[in-house]
């Protein structure tokens, strides 16, 4: 049995590591911004961390379109592996899967096209309509100026991320890794020239963040694409001529993406009604809930890695037929998750200061108090956010996103707010009330995903495997 698991989590880790350290640099990128407008002023970071909570949103349920395709992917190229094996060459390029690849890819690049078109519209749109949400003037027109400069880069973005998925589905993730270092690098730079206009440039201020921004998204594509097209399993089956796109095949990613990215827009929505709750008990609570809450953002990347690789693998081994290695990659998921979230929690209940330095001002007696009997709650809360991302990742192998989009909704609006609101307002518990609210809704959350899983692989299994 250990003897297994050791197997079967070195074949995850070979996809999991590289996801997990790429969402990790992502996070840091991210940082730099927030870090930058900072150091611009208080209006400054007001108004840029508006802006990207606005970009974030839309750019996230954008992700979430494209997130089947490294399952489509991984599919077909699993089709395309068991033909070769059957036949004398096995450098036979011409099987059909092949063509299906080209297909997904092609399409995927279509959807996040018409996506990237309608979220940079959105993006303008709420900008003009922020005036008339109750925003402070020199707020709103920053955070518009932002959005505009902001919105290009939507479109690039998407672009990488069907170009990410198609990387991933094929098992070939490396060069992600390596580009994301370089941009927060990239990144840093040009922020620190366009904000200043150092090399006799324009002082743009707060604008140079999200122009710099923006260049970071088009040159990360260009660096993806240029570093698929340079590998030869992978540049055969990569093609940017979307005006060849199937409807069919386009219309079968939307009906899976559409799901996820509702669930993606379902989950934000939750956590920041939650930063809302805990704003009305005092700026105290809001903080020790926004320093918590990032540190729960960080650790959460490990799950969305494991959840991508777990993903990927379950629809590699299901298209090969390997039922039971489907059904153990959930058991060794879980385990690595938990694995990691036992390191975390120790360290969050012997050295809470220490961790919630870099977020929190420790001269705030009453926030650093309250943030430390969360972190508590949190050691006990990430394992169940980390499982109910895996389920959900789970259940995208299986290509079923729509049962997940009604479970997420559940767990989340059903049990988890309404458990918040009760232990927060009716029983007093106040910002403790609302992360056991969000524990109570994540568990239940996981054990459903997790359930449903299991029961469709045992569904999708042959008679003949379930009865060996």
């Amino acid at each position: 049995m250990l003897t297994t698991l050791l197997r079967d989590s070195r074949a995850l880790s070979v996809l999991a590591v590289p996801l997990i350290l790429t969402q990790l640099a992502q996070v840091a990128l991210t940082t730099t911004d927030t870090v930058m407008m900072g150091l611009l002023g208080t209006t400054e970071l007001a108004a840029g961390g508006l802006a990207i909570v606005i970009f974030n949103q839309i750019r996230t349920m954008g992700v979430g379109l494209v997130t089947s395709v490294g399952n489509q992917v991984a599919a077909a190229a699993a089709r395309a592996e068991q033909a070769a094996q059957s036949t004398d060459d096995a450098q036979e390029p011409a099987h059909p899967a092949h063509d299906e690849v080209r297909g997904v890819v092609r399409a995927s690049l279509a959807v996040a096209t018409l996506a990237g078109i309608a979220g940079t519209v959105m993006m303008i749109l709420v900008g003009q309509l922020l005036a008339w949400l109750g925003q402070d003037a020199d707020v709103v027109g920053l955070t518009q100026h932002m959005l505009y400069a902001l919105a290009p880069g939507l479109l690039p973005c998407l672009w990488f991320q069907a170009v990410r998925q198609f990387t991933v589905g094929m098992r070939r993730p490396q060069a992600l890794l390596q580009i994301t270092l370089v941009s927060i690098g990239v990144n840093a730079g040009l922020n620190w020239i366009l904000i200043h206009g150092t090399f006799g440039l324009p002082r743009l201020g707060l604008t140079g963040v999200s122009i710099a921004t923006s260049a970071v998204y088009l040159l990360s594509f260009v660096a993806l694409y240029v570093a698929a097209r340079r590998d030869s399993m992978l540049a055969p089956l990569l093609t940017l001529d979307i005006t060849r796109t199937d409807p069919a095949v386009f219309k079968r990613l939307l009906g899976l993406g559409v799901p996820i990215a509702l669930t993606y827009g379902s989950e934000a929505g939750f956590f920041s009604v939650t930063a809302l709750m805990a704003g009305s008990f005092g700026p105290d609570a809001l903080a020790a809930h926004t320093a918590v809450n990032q540190l729960v953002y960080i650790v959460f990347q490990v799950a969305v890695g494991l959840s991508h690789a777990a993903s990927i693998n379950v629809s590699r081994e299901l298209e090969l037929g390997n039922h039971d290695t489907a059904r153990r990659i959930k058991n060794t998921a879980l385990a690595c998750a938990a694995a990691v979230m036992t390191c975390v929690g120790i360290l969050y209940l012997t050295l809470p200061r220490l961790v919630l330095a870099p977020f929190l001002d420790t001269g705030s007696a009453r926030a650093l108090t309250i943030a430390t009997h969360l972190l508590i709650v949190t050691t006990f809360l990430q394992f169940f956010d980390c499982a109910q991302n895996i389920g959900v990742g789970l259940l995208r192998g299986l290509h079923d996103t729509k049962s997940g989009f009604r479970i997420t909704v559940i767990g989340y609006w059903v049990v988890g707010l309404p458990s918040a609101w009760l232990l927060a307002y009716a029983l007093g518990l106040e910002t403790i009330g609302i992360w056991l609210g969000l524990l109570t809704g994540l568990a239940a959350t996981a054990i459903l995903l997790l359930r449903r899983y299991s029961a469709a692989l045992t569904a999708a299994q042959p008679l003949t495997t379930a009865t060996a």
